[in-house]
């Protein structure tokens, strides 16, 4: 991925979507639902900021050549 900024949005939809700054498509899409919002009490923004910026880092770990998981290790998702 070419080097640009990058913009962390939330749309009228209420989606929070993290894009280049000089383009409206988005990159990677958030969508809290009514009772994770609830839960969180108006602090999805932050939570989504904090989800982006972790993203981003580990791609650019990955970018460097940073093996996340050695290979074949089963993959657990949380």
């Amino acid at each position: 991925m070419p080097t640009s900024f990058l913009e962390i949005v939330e749309l009228p939809d209420g989606r929070i979507v993290l894009r280049r700054a000089d383009d409206e498509e988005a990159l990677v899409t958030l969508e809290f639902s009514a009772d994770a919002k609830g839960f969180l009490h108006g602090q999805h923004i932050e939570i989504a900021k904090a989800m982006f910026n972790v993203g981003v880092q580990m791609a650019g770990r990955l970018a460097e050549g940073f093996d996340a998981e050695p290979e074949g290790a089963p993959r657990v998702l949380h």
